[in-house]
């Protein structure tokens, strides 16, 4: 026999489906609550204390909620007993009072006739998410605002904050996930399909990350830069940097950019922070292809997981120091980060060898605890 409890959980899930059956104009029909019509218990006191529990959250009792039906059946222990062998809702309102959702949906049934009436083709969006309707009740005004200023503009080229909408600044950014998906409704010919992030998708300007880089030419950092070698620039101006270079060396972490400038003089070269696997933010830069191209990540699976992204950008990249000899030389038996990867990575059979050993016994050579000499032994 089901329990008040189920009772109450079966008609919760009912809830989502009912809120569609309002966007679609359904007319409410009877709404069944399925349950076990036999009973296997052989307590007589916990029968009784469980059917008074079911009879005291119905209609009969409350005024409104569910209506039980009952029905004489012969049980295994208790002989024969009053069993509830239907459990429905007669109407709307004893469903809502009973969930006690009869406020929420008036607000819900106001919300759909709001954005349908400003855009009618959002309706298959509210059938599919009755819940984000609810989620957002209280910002629908300024969403339909930001919607309806996209659909007049769909390619502002405008930072986020600069978009000429009465809202708060910070709006659009805190709704994002909501925005994105209706825009993606309502703009579906001029979004960037490419892309996920919002400000890429909808046409807007971002503040992009930076990319750092040391000269290591003195002669280039001179002329091009006035002296200065230590350079960071929006990854879009690097995509378009025009230097004479025919060398870079891109290292892991800040600290290995730094030991790059005590290096001897080396002509037509930067080296560049990839700040591990964010070295995602180079694959724009197609001049890279021809250049000669170093990789220089700690000796640890994620140094190679990383070289291995970066190569699948630029075939052409070398590792450096990043090998077995000067692994066994230098490491300090430290720990690394084991890793979940289980896909074939883009190494060398050398790389690759390195790789497993590190994998199966989880060691780690930060590329810190190199010493300058040995550095300095490979450059020259």
């Amino acid at each position: 026999m089901i329990t008040a409890q189920e009772i109450r959980n079966k008609t919760d899930k009912k809830y989502i489906s009912f809120l569609q059956s309002l966007v679609e104009q359904r007319p409410f029909e009877k709404l069944v609550i399925r349950g076990d019509k036999s009973y296997t218990k052989s307590s007589l006191p916990e029968f009784e204390k469980e059917i008074q529990q079911i009879v005291s959250q119905s209609k009969e009792k409350k005024g409104f909620g569910y209506t039980l039906e009952f029905q004489l059946v012969k049980t295994k222990f208790l002989a024969s007993q009053n069993l509830p062998i239907s459990i429905y809702f007669d109407t709307e309102k004893d469903f809502l009072k009973f969930l006690d959702k009869e406020k929420e949906v008036e607000l819900f049934k106001s919300d759909v006739e709001k954005i349908t009436n400003v855009f009618p083709e959002l309706k298959e969006w509210i059938i599919k998410n009755p819940l984000r309707v609810i989620t957002n009740q209280t910002e629908w005004d300024n969403i339909l605002k930001v919607c309806q200023y996209f659909k007049k503009n769909p390619k502002p080229n405008l930072y986020i904050r600069e978009l000429p909408i009465k809202i708060h600044t910070k709006f659009i950014e805190k709704n994002k996930g909501v925005i994105r998906e209706l825009l993606d409704i309502l703009l579906t010919e001029q979004i960037n399909s490419d892309s996920k992030e919002f400000e890429k998708r909808f046409h807007l300007k971002f503040s992009e990350p930076l990319i750092r880089f040391k000269i290591l030419d003195k002669e280039i950092s001179q002329k091009y830069f006035s002296g200065i070698d230590d350079v960071a620039i929006p990854v879009s101006q690097f995509e378009s940097l025009n230097l004479p270079i025919k060398r870079v060396l891109v290292v892991e972490n800040k600290t290995t950019l730094y030991t790059t400038l005590t290096l001897p003089k080396m002509d037509e070269t930067i080296a560049i922070f990839g700040s591990g696997f964010s070295v995602y933010n180079l694959k724009g830069a197609q001049w890279l292809i021809n250049v000669e191209l170093f990789y220089w990540g700690d000796i640890d699976v994620q140094g190679f997981e990383i070289l291995s992204q970066f190569r699948s950008y630029f075939p052409q990249t070398q590792s450096m120091l990043m090998d077995k000899t000067t692994f066994e030389k230098f490491f300090e038996n430290d720990s690394g980060t084991p890793t979940n990867v289980s896909t074939k990575l883009n190494l060398t059979d050398g790389e690759q060898q390195l790789y497993e050993v590190l994998k199966i016994n989880n060691w780690r050579l930060e590329q810190e605890k190199i010493p300058l000499y040995w550095i300095n032994e490979l450059v020259n």
